[in-house]
């Protein structure tokens, strides 16, 4: 059984492939398996895979017809047999350190799930993000965290972070609680990350920036929203409120749907129609607020 289990998706990054895989390549610890999901590709990554598992053995690709992030990421779960799961993304960059002070870090604290930090760098023409993944103002390493209450600081400090790059996972937790990717879905770490947290009292914050977070032109936080953009939000918190109807995932909806709809204004008029009926069907408004339902409608 390797210590770590990488689950790599690929699809169409062949300028950054390389580079990526360099960073798995190099790591300082090596008892690990990559697993590269090759996620029907129509560029060389397919090519780029095949040359870097010619000389690592620890690499597995897979190749399958498209099913998105959350499909190739599920392939990978049904794969993997480390004691511990990272999902990489394959356009970014891992501190070579990284999945050894993880490893070490979660077997000394007997975690079930580590947290960590990223900085962010753009391509060219990307669009700036309105915010970071530092949370060492927030959160303390060797402090023991029960999902609850940490999911709860994140929001009261807006520090929640869903993205699953930043997150080192015991691999018998996820099997134990039975979760995985919702297929066809954008935004599927808003699913996924909330379900991971708030099912453990044992999480732990290690304050390093481990991974180097590229923000691409073509990337989803990379441009605006689309009506569908929209509609997973609101499948995201359909998929939550089944899963625990609390005050808490309440908190989640405000804290998310009125800054997505407020950004939502931008998707063509005649397309707001179907995504607000839809919000007002299921009794999202009131975590909207009146601020960002005018700005939906008017801006």
């Amino acid at each position: 059984m390797p210590k770590v289990s990488v689950i790599l998706p690929v699809y169409n990054v062949e300028p950054y492939l390389d580079e990526a895989l360099y960073s798995l390549e190099n790591q300082t610890l090596k008892d690990i398996e990559i697993i590269a999901v090759n996620d029907g590709s129509t560029d060389n990554s397919l090519s780029i895979l095949d040359k870097h598992a010619l000389t690592d053995k620890r690499i597995s690709i897979y190749s399958q017809k498209n099913k998105g992030l959350s499909g190739a990421r599920n392939t990978g779960l049904n794969l993997c047999q480390g004691e511990y799961v990272y999902f990489m993304d394959s356009d970014d960059i891992i501190d070579k350190t990284a999945l050894e002070e993880c490893y070490n870090y979660a077997k000394k604290n007997d975690a079930d799930v580590c947290l960590f930090d990223a900085e962010v760098f753009y391509e060219k023409d990307a669009l700036q993000i309105p915010w970071d993944y530092n949370r060492n103002d927030t959160l303390v390493e060797d402090k023991k965290y029960e999902g609850l209450s940490l999911f709860n600081l994140l929001l009261d400090k807006e520090k929640h972070r869903a993205v699953v790059w930043l997150q080192f996972t015991r691999w018998e937790y996820l099997k134990k609680i039975k979760l995985n990717f919702y297929d066809g879905l954008i935004h599927e770490d808003e699913l996924f990350t909330p379900q991971v947290i708030l099912q453990t009292n044992r999480i732990y914050y290690l304050n390093r920036k481990f991974v180097k977070h590229r923000i691409r032109k073509s990337s989803i936080v990379g441009k605006g929203y689309s009506k569908k953009n929209l509609n997973c939000y609101l499948t995201v918190f359909d998929e939550l409120f089944k899963f625990q109807d609390s005050p808490t995932i309440r908190k989640f909806a405000r804290y998310t749907l009125s800054k997505v709809f407020y950004t939502g204004h931008a998707i063509p008029f005649k397309e707001k129609f179907g995504v607000f009926w839809r919000a007002v069907k299921s009794g999202y408004l009131k975590y909207i607020g009146i601020k960002s339902i005018i700005v939906f409608w008017l801006k």
